[in-house]
């Protein structure tokens, strides 16, 4: 680990970072070139103590998961990213892992969109990074082992099928499959398709049928209703947009008629309200 490095590191890109880039007002009274310590701890999730430690060079050794939630923070690219894994004494996730952290530019974008809910999602449906906005709608990247994957809890868990109309149940669990076969295709030989895909076949027998059925297509603009708890019915219209690698997806939300409008108006006086077990992330198919 080079302390002194990541310091110097870690300093010199929360100075290099406007709060509007995060979506924290400036104000008149600020003097703090950057970000303050304190805003970068509430973003990561971390002790003021820790922040403060980290860029003196007196801290312990960060883990790989503090370092991801601190290059999302500080906006870093993915050679920055890279860097810092190096500095704090970590090896850059592999290629494999690395579809596990979302792209530099995908979160900036992510940023720009506002109070347009927006997501960025694996091409196995595991949500990497969502904005503010998309927190409306449900809190979706805190899942952990199979449970990351949208599909996975879709055709495990009841509830999170609940938040979609019975009337287009099938419609969704068709799309969510023939993705993951077009992922399996691209991925061939890759031991983290196939064992998703053998778990899935023991766990669901929904599952084995579609999957059986061999239809394959990609993330593409679909229309979805999500059954909110608080305001009701949410028609959204779901544009994915697809790296030139295919590992990953920005996937856009927007109101699909002026009473989806109004509630999500409502939504954001209110609050977010989370759904049950997560729901949004099945809304590109």
């Amino acid at each position: 680990m080079q302390r002194e490095q990541l310091a110097d590191f870690l300093r010199r890109r929360r100075e290099a970072i406007r709060p509007a880039e995060v979506g924290i007002a400036e104000g008149t009274r600020r003097r703090t070139r950057g970000l303050r310590r304190e805003e970068v701890a509430m973003l990561t999730g971390m002790s003021v103590d820790y922040v403060v430690r980290l860029e003196q060079g007196r801290s312990s050794q960060p883990s790989a998961q503090l370092l991801v939630a601190l290059a999302r923070t500080l906006r870093l690219s993915d050679d920055e990213r890279d860097h810092l894994f190096h500095l704090a004494g970590h090896r850059p996730p592999p290629a494999d892992g690395t579809a596990r952290l979302a792209r530099a530019g995908l979160v900036r974008m992510l940023d720009l969109l506002g109070d347009t809910p927006a997501l960025v999602l694996s091409d196995l449906g595991e949500v990497l990074a969502q904005n503010r906005a998309s927190a409306l709608i449900g809190h979706l990247t805190g899942f952990r082992d199979d449970r990351r994957y949208m599909i996975y809890r879709w055709f495990t868990d009841p509830d999170v099928r609940a938040v979609c109309p019975p009337e287009d149940q099938e419609h969704a669990a068709r799309g969510m499959v023939a993705d993951l076969r077009a992922a399996a295709g691209r991925r061939a030989g890759d031991p983290t398709v196939a064992g998703l895909v053998e778990r899935l076949r023991a766990a669901s027998a929904d599952f084995r049928a579609l999957w059986e059925e061999h239809e394959v297509a990609v993330r593409r603009a679909d229309r979805k209703t999500l059954l909110h708890p608080r305001v009701g019915p949410l028609r959204l219209d779901c544009e994915t947009l697809v790296t030139p690698d295919q590992r990953q997806q920005l996937l856009v939300l927007t109101p699909a008629d002026a009473e989806t409008r109004e509630r999500m108006e409502l939504l954001r006086v209110l609050g977010s309200e989370e759904f049950p077990t997560g729901t949004a992330d099945h809304g590109g198919r």
